[in-house]
C-alpha cells in the first residue's frame, strides 16, 4: 500500500484528502466504485501541516460536508500525486508494450523477418526513445521513425478503404486521421477515405469505427497486386 496525496481546488480554496494511490486510480479510472481508497475521512487545506477545512468551507464548494461524497469529487476531478516508483514503474510497462507490439507487428524491411524484443529493447535505448505515457497507436510512427536510423524496421500494415456516411464523419474521422493515406468528400457529405493501418491494431480499430457510427461504416481491404 502507497498512501498519497490527492486535492482539489474549489470556489478558489484548496482541499487534500489521504489516499491509497493504487485504490485510488482504480476508481479514478473507472476501475472500481469502492470507497475504500479513502485513509481517513479527513478534508484538509493542507494536509502536511494537519491544517482541516471548515464545515462551512466545505458546504460552500461542496455542497455536503460528507467526506466520502468530497473524497470521491477530489479523486475523480482533481489530482492525484504520484510517487516517483509509480511513475517509474508505469514507464517499464509503457516500454514493454512497445517492444511486444513491434516484435508482432513489425519487421525488418530487406529480409521480412521480425527483430526480437532484445533488438527493439537496445534500439529504443541507443536512439534514447521517450516513450509517453498515451496510447502506442498515437506514438508509434514517431518511435519506428527514430529507432529506424539504429534498426531496419517497418510496420506491417493494412490498407483499408472506408465509406463513412455524413452523419457520423464528425467523430469517425478522429478514429482514423492518423491512418490516413487520402480522403474523398462526396457530394453527399458522405466520406470516402483510405487508410494505413499497423496490423495488430486492426481489430481495435474496426472496433472503435463500428462503436462510433453505429456500423454505419462501409470497409473494404484492398489486396496487393500480385508482381
Amino acid at each position: 500500500m502507497v498512501q498519497t496525496t490527492a486535492r482539489i481546488k474549489q470556489s478558489g480554496k484548496h482541499f487534500e484528502i489521504m489516499v491509497d494511490l493504487d485504490k485510488a486510480l482504480k476508481f479514478r479510472k473507472g476501475q472500481s466504485s469502492s470507497t475504500d481508497f479513502l485513509e481517513s475521512e479527513s478534508i484538509f487545506t493542507d494536509s502536511k501541516k494537519g491544517f482541516h477545512a471548515s464545515e462551512k468551507d466545505l458546504m460552500e464548494s461542496f455542497g455536503t460536508k460528507d467526506a466520502v461524497e468530497i473524497a470521491k469529487k477530489i479523486v475523480k476531478s482533481g489530482e492525484i500525486l504520484l510517487t516517483q516508483e509509480h511513475r517509474d514503474g508505469e514507464k517499464d510497462k509503457k516500454i514493454k508494450q512497445v517492444i511486444d507490439f513491434l516484435a508482432v507487428n513489425a519487421s525488418d524491411p530487406k529480409t521480412g523477418m521480425p527483430h526480437t524484443p532484445e533488438r527493439i529493447k537496445n534500439a529504443l535505448e541507443q536512439a534514447q526513445v521517450n516513450i509517453k505515457n498515451t496510447p502506442i497507436e498515437s506514438q508509434i510512427r514517431e518511435i519506428i521513425e527514430k529507432i529506424s536510423h539504429i534498426l531496419p524496421i517497418m510496420l506491417k500494415t493494412k490498407r483499408i478503404r472506408i465509406l463513412v456516411p455524413a452523419i457520423h464523419t464528425g467523430r469517425a474521422y478522429g478514429i482514423f486521421s492518423q491512418y490516413k493515406e487520402s480522403e474523398n468528400w462526396l457530394s453527399n457529405g458522405d466520406l470516402e477515405a483510405i487508410v494505413n493501418i499497423p496490423s495488430g491494431l486492426l481489430m481495435e480499430f474496426y472496433e472503435k469505427l463500428n462503436a462510433i457510427t453505429h456500423g454505419a461504416a462501409v470497409t473494404e481491404e484492398i489486396k496487393e497486386k500480385e508482381k
